[in-house]
């Protein structure tokens, strides 16, 4: 539990730093400079280097397959929903995301490790890809429909170099190629790189939030959906899907992680609200450490 703590005590320092930051510099630190180098060229180190840093497995595909069936199927069954609780598109199109994506790469991936240890690597690396792939497909055109048209919508997806990193890093790792030291090095640095800077950005954004940026009908609509409906489906249909309890409980663990900070770079990056979705990922995050603690036992248990 010390290594579990100290490792979302370590995630929450470069949210802390990104916040102070702001706080110093003000209008000098100009955030969506910061979005453009996250989105279009570090994410796409950390997508390439998660993809190749070890060969796939064919048995770790199961579990982001669950993933993504659970996360499409609730999405589809919110689309009614969401238009007749928000009349705003920018609202609907937080609640839609937001309320599925979550932090399972800054979060996941070391919780995974301090939980499980590091048997839960290849799975929960799987599990984010299949959460970049969902966020940066269905999420961006969503988040982007926001202040965009369909057309340009669709465009901003095919856009995103994270796709096309993947796509690349897959296609480098099914060939069997094995990338040189040199280069695997850089692509790390790269990849932390990543890491870092959307905490920061989460913390530079943090920094402008207000009460007022805290919609309470938008609060408890994506927290019902994150910490308790998408949970709750999860659960129900894993008990079908033959999974051994150790995939179970990383998969179970993973769908309940706090709003992920990609979500703030994207609303961001698309001009959708984001100081009231930095507000929703701060308050997801402070909500989680409660709600873990109380679940834990039951995860234990799987």
């Amino acid at each position: 539990m010390v290594a579990l703590l100290l490792s979302i005590m370590g995630i929450y320092f470069f949210v802390a730093l990104g916040a102070f930051a702001k706080w110093r510099f003000k209008e000098e630190l100009h955030e969506r400079s910061l979005i453009l180098i996250s989105v279009y060229i570090l994410q796409p180190f950390l997508t390439f280097w998660g993809l190749t840093s070890q060969p796939l497995d064919p048995g770790v595909f199961e579990a982001p397959a669950w993933y993504l069936l659970i996360v499409t199927l609730l999405f589809l069954a919110m689309l009614p929903i969401s238009r007749k609780l928000f009349d705003d598109r920018k609202k609907r199109s937080i609640f839609l995301v937001s309320s599925l994506v979550g932090n399972t790469a800054n979060l996941g991936i070391p919780l995974g490790i301090a939980i499980f240890g590091e048997a839960s690597v290849p799975y929960t690396t799987m599990i984010n890809l299949a959460n970049v792939l969902f966020v940066n497909t269905v999420g961006i055109y969503i988040y982007s429909s926001g202040s965009f048209s369909p057309k340009e919508s669709v465009m901003n997806v095919i856009k995103m170099p994270i796709l096309w990193s993947a796509l690349a890093a897959m296609a480098v790792n099914l060939a069997g190629i094995r990338i040189p030291d040199a280069i695997e090095s850089n692509l790390k640095l790269g990849a932390y790189a990543s890491i870092v800077v959307q905490l920061l950005l989460f913390g530079i954004y943090l920094a402008g939030v207000r009460v007022k940026h805290l919609d309470m009908k938008l609060l408890k609509a994506v927290g019902a959906v994150k910490f308790f409906i998408l949970p709750g489906t999860a659960y129900a249909i894993l008990q079908f899907s033959g999974l051994t309890p150790f995939i179970f409980s990383i998969l179970l663990m993973e769908l309940i992680t706090p709003l992920a900070v990609a979500n703030v770079n994207f609303a961001a990056l698309f001009h959708c609200r984001p100081k009231d979705t930095a507000a929703l990922v701060f308050v997801s995050s402070l909500f989680f450490l409660i709600y873990f603690a109380l679940l834990w036992p039951f995860i234990q248990h799987l």
